[in-house]
C-alpha cells in the first residue's frame, strides 16, 4: 500500500501554490468579506472581495480543482484533490474563490455526466466558468427525505412537458445571488418500483410557479447563499430537460451525493486543521492563575486528541478517495459513509474544545469557531444523517457476518 500515501508531483505543486494563496489572499479577505457584506445590507448579496478571489485564483491556475475532466480543470484524481479540499475548507471563502463549492461542484458534475448539449451551453459552461450559480432541490419539509423514495413533489406529464407541484426546502443556493438554475427531484412515477419512480429535471429558478418564500437560518446564521423553502405551482419543464430519462432520478442522487460527500469530509478536515491551529495560538497567549493555559495538563490532552483524531480521520477519507479512484464509488460506498459520519463528528468535538479555550471570544464572529460549529452540526444531517450511513455500514457487515456463516455451513457439508 506504499503507493497509497504517495504525492503525485502535480498534487504537490497545486498544494503549495493552494496554500500561498490562501495565506496571501484568502486569510485576509475574510474580514474585508463581512465588512462588504455588512455595508450591503442584504446577507445574500455576492461581496466584490469574492468575486477578486476568484479571479486571482483562475489566474493562478487554482481553478475546478474538483473535476476530473481536464477539459474542464486540472484532471485529479480523488486521492490527488483530497488535500486541495481540506486547504480550501480552512475559510469559508476559500472554496468558492477555487470554483469547488457546494452544492455547484456536485451539480456541475451531474450536467456533465446526464446533461443535453443544451444543458451544457445554457448552464454547465457558465457553472465551470463561475459566473452562474445553481441550486439543488430535493429535501422535503412534509417527509423523511433522508429515505429519497420519500420524496412526493409531483412531476406529471402533459404532453411535451411535465407540470411540477410540490415544496421543498434547504434549497442551498437558491438564494445566492447568481443562482439561476435548480437540479430538481420528484416522482413522476408512483406505480413504478421504489427506486424507479423519482426523476431530476433543470429548472430556471425564475420559471412561471417558481416562488423562493424564504431563506431557512442555520443556528441562527443566514448563510449568504441561502437554504431555500421553494414552492413549485404548476411549474411546466419541458420533457427535453429531465436529466438521464425519466426513472433516473434516484440513481442519480446517489451517484452525486459520493463524490460531494468525500468533498464535505475533506473540507471538515480542514476546519479542524485550522480549529485547532486558533485553539494552540489562544493557548499559548493567555494567562489564568499564573500561567498560560497552554501549561494546564487537560488543554494539552485536548491539543493531542485532536491531532490524532486529525490524523485517524484524514487517513480513512485518503483510504475512501484511493478506493474512488480504484475500484469505485459503489465499492466504496461503505468507507464513504464512515468518512460521513466520522468527519463532522471529529470535527465538531475539536472546534468545541477550541470555542472553549477562546471563552466569550469563541462564540463571537471575531473568530470564524462559531461559524465552524454551526456548519459542522448541520453536516451531520446534509447528504444523508449519521443514522442512515450508520445503518449502512452495518447491513454490509451482517452481509459479511452471513457470507461467513455460508461458508461455513458449506464447508461442513463438504
Amino acid at each position: 500500500m506504499h503507493d497509497f500515501f504517495d504525492t503525485s508531483e502535480r498534487a504537490a505543486r497545486y498544494r503549495d501554490d493552494l496554500l500561498d494563496f490562501m495565506a496571501t489572499s484568502v486569510y485576509p479577505a475574510e474580514s474585508i468579506y463581512h465588512e462588504q457584506l455588512a455595508a450591503a445590507g442584504d446577507p445574500h448579496t455576492q461581496p466584490q472581495v469574492l468575486e477578486d478571489l476568484k479571479a486571482e485564483a483562475r489566474s493562478r491556475g487554482l481553478w475546478n480543482l474538483f473535476h476530473p475532466d481536464p477539459q474542464w480543470g486540472p484532471g485529479l484524481t480523488n486521492l490527488e484533490y483530497a488535500p486541495l479540499a481540506e486547504i480550501m475548507g480552512r475559510s469559508h471563502l476559500g472554496s468558492e474563490a477555487c470554483n469547488c463549492n457546494a452544492p455547484d461542484t456536485g451539480n456541475i458534475e451531474v450536467l456533465s455526466l446526464f446533461g443535453s448539449d443544451e444543458h451544457k451551453e445554457r448552464y454547465l459552461v457558465p457553472l465551470l466558468d463561475g459566473t452562474m450559480a445553481s441550486a439543488f432541490a430535493m429535501t422535503e419539509p412534509q417527509v423523511a427525505s433522508s429515505d429519497a423514495t420519500n420524496i412526493e413533489m409531483s412531476m406529471v406529464r402533459d404532453g411535451d412537458h411535465y407540470v411540477l407541484n410540490g415544496r421543498k426546502w434547504w434549497t442551498s443556493n437558491a438564494l445566492h445571488p447568481l443562482c439561476r438554475v435548480m437540479i430538481v427531484m420528484g416522482k413522476t412515477d408512483p406505480v413504478a418500483a421504489a427506486h424507479r419512480q423519482q426523476s431530476m429535471l433543470v429548472v430556471p429558478i425564475d420559471a412561471p410557479g417558481v416562488t423562493v418564500l424564504r431563506g431557512l437560518p442555520v443556528f441562527g446564521y443566514q448563510d449568504r447563499e441561502g437554504h431555500a423553502e421553494v414552492v413549485f405551482d404548476d411549474v411546466r419543464v419541458p420533457v427535453s430537460d429531465v436529466l438521464a430519462g425519466e426513472g433516473a432520478g434516484f440513481a442519480i442522487s446517489q451517484a452525486r451525493l459520493g463524490p460531494g460527500r468525500i468533498h464535505h469530509c475533506m473540507r471538515a478536515i480542514g476546519m479542524a486543521e485550522r480549529a485547532l491551529e486558533l485553539m494552540c495560538d489562544r493557548a499559548r497567549a493567555r494567562v489564568t492563575f499564573g500561567a498560560p493555559i497552554a501549561d494546564r495538563a487537560n488543554i494539552q490532552d485536548w491539543i493531542a486528541e485532536a491531532r490524532i483524531d486529525i490524523e485517524a480521520t484524514r487517513l480513512l477519507t485518503l483510504k475512501a478517495a484511493y478506493m474512488m479512484d480504484t475500484v469505485g464509488n459503489k465499492e466504496a460506498r461503505t468507507e464513504i459513509a464512515a468518512i460521513k459520519v466520522a468527519a463532522p463528528a471529529m470535527a465538531l468535538r475539536i472546534v468545541d474544545r477550541a470555542i472553549q479555550v477562546h471563552g466569550g471570544a469563541g462564540v463571537s464572529d471575531d473568530f470564524p469557531l462559531a461559524s465552524f460549529w454551526a456548519h459542522l452540526r448541520t453536516l451531520r444531517l446534509a447528504d444523508g444523517p449519521d443514522e442512515v450511513h450508520k445503518r449502512s455500514i452495518a447491513r454490509h457487515e451482517l452481509r459479511r457476518s452471513q457470507r461467513r456463516e455460508d461458508a461455513a455451513r458449506e464447508g461442513s457439508d463438504a
